[in-house]
């Protein structure tokens, strides 16, 4: 997955402002307390981040997608 396929999936899921701030300021538990950006930025794997983020926010697995369903997302690693 690459960070700008994160970004498109954060938007679809949350809705473009509230994935902004969500990316901003959510301190992820699966990322060692980092926010999205942070962990992207620090070289995370954007499908690292992406499950973190739907994990941390209880989305379930067959929304992940954003409702693009030709969109294939990565598994967890």
């Amino acid at each position: 997955m690459r960070i700008s396929e994160f970004w498109s999936l954060a938007d679809s899921v949350f809705g473009e402002r509230y994935s902004r701030t969500l990316a901003r300021e959510l301190a992820l538990d699966a990322l060692d307390s980092r926010t999205c950006e942070q962990a992207l930025s620090d070289g995370v794997a954007a499908r690292d981040v992406w499950h973190g983020l739907c994990d941390q926010m209880d989305v379930p697995a067959h929304a992940r997608d954003g409702g693009q369903r030709e969109t294939m997302i990565p598994p967890p690693r």
